[in-house]
């Protein structure tokens, strides 16, 4: 067999093998030297995607729009506009330019007869529709694309399938959309489908399943997922496969794992607008929140936000676990009257399912707040979502909510059951942090009924909990905050006597003794920059140097020191050349949405548009400054100095929350900046033991 020759051969070849990165930099060179035919692109795109490249992808259809329209192919130059579309929504949700690439595609399909692009078509009005919340006509546009797609193409009826379930779903017939479900998942496990669409209807169905709480389910699907992910390789998938993952393991109660994957995602998915990255970033403060790491949670729900994603209920519970009761009920009672409009395919559209997480927020607030009225109102609704979807993950949130409200009531018999309840239907879910904290609920009626001992036996059994999994005891806001997890010995010296002041890692905790008092603090990054600096006090280190040094703890042990450095260095602008056009592209179409929009009298539509203008708007102004110039993203040491001096104040939080004499030792005696240094009293020397 003769081995291909030229570049777009041996693309060609790489792509037949999966070999995305490699077929994508082929096609590339050959792009760059005029080597590519309009009947090439089509391929060029879908490598692009399965290499992780979506600018390229969407670029890359638009082109081959183009050159269709220019050869007289109307249904080749419909069918790159459907693709274009497709990924505009589910990979940006830009409602705007998806309804113009979609009206083009219908323009140039009049009189057509039926076609894979129709069907295609189908697939995306349907996704169109069900952003929109007009769940009625999403489920006729599915049942096109499965109708169209059982005729002339197997994966957009697979698709299709998927679509009319979560249409389904979002309606309340649950259960005859999880068996529609099934049959869509035969597809993806039939091998019948190529790689993109199978990885589609992956993510589809873990979506789908994680929306209405289905949490086991989910969980199989996800495993599915992530192991055709490994031997396919797609790379624009695998950022979604972690965050569905993150949620997983959250539930699971293994806290760090679903850190590290979720930090992960926010490596990988890197899309063609921040606002998808929200969509981690704001499960990273998710993860933080029931860690009880509240400023680092607080720090993500806010960039999340930053990006253009909802962060509520998060950050409500963030100002609860502050103790700002004010700023938390007004915050969730805006976030329940003004819902998100933010569409995503990774969340339900505004109904019932969304508003669930909102609700079980407001119970807790507006009782911590003393206005029964509005929790009683809130528990009242989410005992109908639950009772409507009937999943147990929902039936227990309710259970537990129903049980804060009968406390609050002062009706405790009521209560206990209520917790018990919710108890036992999270133990079924496989949620070790909410079968706690429902034992926790459980303890405070006891004692509410003058039953000590019961109360003690609940702490007890939620604390073993916790402490299994690797957190606290649970705060205001069911959240937690760190406590010494295992029996407080003393730390000693060769002499056997306690050491003053010792500062000590041992695994993933730190044994601390100061001021005759000893503790053990969770492992944190801003931790390890401390016991740098007390190693050596009164010596200002540089926080590259620090930043360095961590990096090499981590690094591979042919990466030290210098080639971590060298990762610090100026990463570029913050949008390349290619993002800023196709931003610049999109203003367009936005633009002439909105004149559209305008003209049809359609003012949520138009509004809609705005905000879709002025996110665009605020990503190129934080990409280009004065004259035009780039943006940088950030030197080296000025993004070291804002990590390290974060990092550190967090750790001094933290610690002075379970040692206060030594948080306050440190948070006077740390200093940090460019340079930081521990500056003790050099008349009253302190010593520490590492």
């Amino acid at each position: 067999m003769t081995a291909p020759s030229g570049p777009v051969d041996r693309a060609r070849e790489a792509a037949s093998r999966r070999d995305w990165p490699y077929a994508h930099h082929l096609f590339t060179e050959a792009d760059k030297a005029g080597l590519l035919l309009p009947t090439d692109l089509a391929l060029v795109a879908q490598v692009a995607y399965a290499a992780g490249h979506l600018e390229v992808t969407i670029e890359t259809w638009e082109r081959a729009h183009t050159a269709s329209v220019r050869a007289g192919d109307p249904i080749g130059a419909a069918g790159a506009a459907v693709r274009v579309a497709m990924h505009l929504l589910l990979d940006t949700a830009l409602m705007a330019p998806v309804r113009g690439w979609l009206s083009r595609a219908e323009r140039l399909l009049q009189g057509a007869p039926d076609t894979p692009v129709h069907a295609w078509l189908a697939v995306v009005r349907n996704y169109e529709r069900m952003f929109a919340g007009d769940t009625r006509n999403a489920r006729e546009w599915a049942r096109k694309a499965i109708e169209l797609g059982a005729r002339h193409d197997p994966a957009a009826a697979a698709i299709g399938r998927v679509a009319e379930a979560r249409s389904l779903i979002l309606g309340g017939e649950v259960q005859n959309g999880l068996l529609l479900l099934d049959e869509a998942g035969v597809a993806a496990t039939s091998g019948e489908l190529d790689p993109l669409s199978t990885g589609l209807v992956y993510c589809e169905l873990v979506c789908a399943l994680q929306g209405v709480a289905q949490f086991d389910l989910a969980e199989e699907w996800t495993n599915m997922m992530e192991r055709w992910c490994g031997a396919n390789a797609v790379c624009s998938l695998h950022g979604r496969c972690r965050v569905h993952r993150a949620e997983i393991l959250r539930l699971r109660g293994s806290f760090q794992d679903a850190e590290t994957e979720v930090i992960r995602a926010c490596e990988e998915l890197r899309p063609y607008l921040r606002r998808e990255l929200g969509w981690p970033l704001c499960e990273l403060g998710r993860i933080r929140l029931q860690k009880g790491d509240i400023g680092g949670a607080e720090e993500a729900l806010l960039a999340g936000h930053d990006a253009g994603w909802d962060p509520q209920p998060g950050l409500a519970r963030v100002h609860l676990a502050h103790g700002d009761i004010r700023l938390a009920a007004a915050s969730i009672r805006d976030a329940l009257e003004h819902p998100s409009q933010v569409p995503s395919k990774e969340l339900p559209p505004n109904t019932d399912l969304r508003r669930a997480p909102l609700l079980e927020a407001q119970v807790e607030i507006a009782i911590a707040a003393g206005d029964l009225d509005r929790a009683r109102s809130a528990s009242g609704e989410l005992s109908q979502v639950a009772a409507k979807f009937q999943s147990k993950a929902l039936v227990a949130t309710s259970t537990l909510a129903n049980g804060r409200m009968r406390l609050a009531e002062g009706g405790t018999a009521e209560a206990q059951h209520h917790f018990e309840e919710a108890s036992r239907l999270w133990h079924e879910v496989g949620a070790p942090y909410e079968a706690a904290i429902a034992r926790r609920g459980l303890a405070d009626a006891h004692r509410a009924r003058g039953d000590e001992r019961g109360a003690e036996l609940e702490i007890r059994a939620a604390r073993t909990i916790l402490e299994r999994i690797g957190v606290g005891e649970p705060t205001r806001g069911a959240v937690v905050t760190p406590v010494a997890l295992e029996p407080q010995l003393e730390p000693k010296n060769e002499t056997g006597a306690p050491d003053l002041n010792v500062f000590r890692r041992e695994g993933d905790y730190w044994a601390v003794a100061f001021d005759g008092h000893t503790v053990r603090v969770r492992d944190l990054k801003g931790t390890r920059y401390i016991a740098r600096l007390l190693a050596d006090p009164h010596r200002e280190i540089h926080v590259v140097d620090l930043v360095a040094g961590e990096m090499e703890v981590s690094a591979p042990s042919n990466m030290g020191a210098e080639a971590s450095s060298a990762a610090l260095g100026d990463p570029g602008p913050v949008l390349d050349e290619r993002a800023k056009n196709a931003y610049r592209r999109r203003l367009t179409e936005i633009e002439d949405d909105i004149e559209e929009a305008r003209a049809r009298g359609d003012t949520a539509r138009a509004d809609q548009a705005d905000a879709e203008r002025d996110l665009l708007v605020r990503e190129l102004s934080r990409a280009v400054g004065l004259g035009g110039r780039d943006r940088r993203i950030g030197s080296a040491a000025e993004r070291a100095r804002a990590s390290v001096t974060r990092a550190i104040r967090q750790a001094v939080v933290r610690i002075g929350e379970h040692h206060p004499s030594l948080g306050t030792h440190l948070g006077r005696t740390i200093r940090t900046g460019t340079y930081c240094a521990y500056d003790p009293d050099p008349r009253a020397p302190v010593v520490w033991r590492f």
